[in-house]
Formats: structure tokens, sequence, C-alpha cells
């Protein structure tokens, strides 16, 4: 197996961001518990099995949907529809990420361990299948999609709590914006394989009004650590700004309906998810939490 082959399967960028979440969100969560001492060795850990599991999710996710990826053209040279790998030695690296990834977060406890096999059963057998059946496929892939923040602080701290809840908040509402927005600027392609995923099923104003609503409750929800006192000032007006923009691009693709507008909000959503929770990460670090 060559390694591009494996990069496509495991979707490495995807992955990439989800450990990224993860590993700020632990760093987060042990300042939150002992006032500033890293266990580093805890947070590789973290890490590899949080790349291994989302490697895992991301394969078997595509060995559901290999019949669909040979229709379209983003995803027809992904090994397993281009004919370079089979379902059987996918299903058994997945398997083995899935077996070692777990393990690895289930022995910094029991919570993050349950959390990460929640998180591979939701996104792989629940909001894969659901993405050809109706859009409240996107309501459910939202929620594996936050769990890496989650995950990441219940390494860290040990239990769930404000904070994590929090966190969890934040880029739940956060994937809605996102996955619609990419929803639209690929929407052409998915339709060749059958998916649903935008609101109405198809680049509308309604779809665009959905978006637009959705992305106004982030400006709240961005405000919660603030709010609830574990948070300072500093990151509440950094996620206010940033969250502004984010709901400004939302309503220039209301305003619009193009393409274009879709891929500048998609753009936008990169940018806003690490750099709020960096601000919260910084702003526990300056105030020695």
């Amino acid at each position: 197996m060559k390694l591009s082959d494996f990069i496509k399967l495991i979707k490495l960028r995807l992955t990439f961001l989800v450990v990224f979440s993860a590993s700020i969100s632990f760093l987060i969560g042990s300042m939150a518990k002992t006032g500033g001492v890293i266990n580093w060795k805890n947070w590789g850990m973290l890490i590899v099995g949080g790349f291994l599991v989302t490697a895992a999710a991301n394969c078997f996710n595509e060995i559901i949907e290999k019949d669909y990826d040979r229709l379209m053209k983003r995803t027809m040279d992904r090994p397993i529809p281009a004919g370079r790998m089979t379902t059987g030695q996918a299903l058994v690296l997945g398997l083995f990420m899935a077996i070692f990834g777990t393990y690895l977060l289930g022995s910094l406890n029991l919570t993050t361990g349950l959390l990460s096999v929640f998180s591979i059963l939701l996104y792989a057998f629940a909001y894969t299948p659901l993405k050809r059946v109706s859009s409240i496929a996107v309501f459910v892939g939202a929620i594996p999609g936050a769990l890496p923040p989650l995950i990441g602080y219940v390494a860290g701290y040990g239990t769930i709590d404000q904070i994590a809840l929090v966190l969890f908040a934040i880029q739940f509402v956060w994937q809605f914006t996102h996955f619609w927005a990419i929803a639209w600027v690929l929407d052409d392609d998915y339709k060749l394989a059958g998916f649903r995923l935008l609101p109405t099923g198809k680049r509308d104003f309604t779809s665009a009004l959905v978006t637009f609503v959705i992305t106004i409750f982030l400006v709240p929800v961005s405000w919660l650590p603030t709010y609830y006192h574990f948070g300072g000032y500093y990151v509440g007006v950094v996620s206010l700004i940033c969250s502004l923009l984010f709901l400004y691009q939302s309503f220039t693709l209301l305003r619009t309906l193009e393409v274009k507008s879709a891929k500048q909000l998609m753009y936008g959503s990169f940018l806003y998810l690490p750099v709020v929770q960096l601000m919260f990460l910084f702003d526990f670090i300056g105030k020695g939490k």
C-alpha cells in the first residue's frame, strides 16, 4: 500500500483537524485540573489514540461508501473505489486502528475510551448511511464532529464538567455552518451519489437562511466561556469578533446564493475553530489556571 493511498483512506487533513481540536482541549483540561502542570506522556497518547480512532472512523466510512465514491469526481480516486485496495484490507486496517486507538484513549480514563467508541459508531454507522436519506444526517454528524474537544478535555481533566460541555457546544453549533458550506460548494458532486446534506436538498434561499440562522446561535455560544467566568474578556472579545465575521460570511451567502460565497464561508469555518480554541487556551495560560 502506498503512503498516498493511506493518506486518502484516512482523510489525513480531516484527521489532523480532529486531533488538533482534541489536543488543545486536553491542554485546557489539564490546566483546569492542575493549574498548569501538563502530563506530556498522556498528551502524546491522546494524539496517537485520537489519530487512530479518527482514521478508523474515516476508513469505515470509505468502506461503506465505496460504491458512491466511484460516482463522484472528488472521491473516485480514493484507494477502494479506484481498485488499489480491497474492502477486506481496509477493514483489517480500520479494525486495528480502532482497537489500538481505543485502547490508548481508554488507558487515560474509561470515559475517554467510551466516548471514542461512541464517536466511531455514530460517525460510521449512523451519519454515513443517513447522508443519502435526509439532511438530518448533518445533525447526527455534528455530534461525533463535536466530540473531539470533549474527548480531549476529559482525557486531561478526568471527568465531564461545565467547561467540557461548553467546548462541545461551540464545536457542535459550528459544525452546521461548516457542513452546509461544504455541502453548498460540493452539491453537484454530492448529487451524483445521492447525498442530501443541504437543509432543503438544494442550493436555494431557504438552505442559505437556515445556515445563517444557525450561525447566529454561534455568537452567544462563543461567549459562554466568558459568561461562566472560566474564560476572560480577552477570549470573549476574540471569539465574538470571529463569530461576527463568520456571521457576515454566512449573510453574504444568504444575499448572493453563490458558490463563491459558500467557498469563502467554508474557508472561514476552517479558520474560526482553531482561532477560538487557541485563544481559549492562551487565556488559561495567561491567567495561570
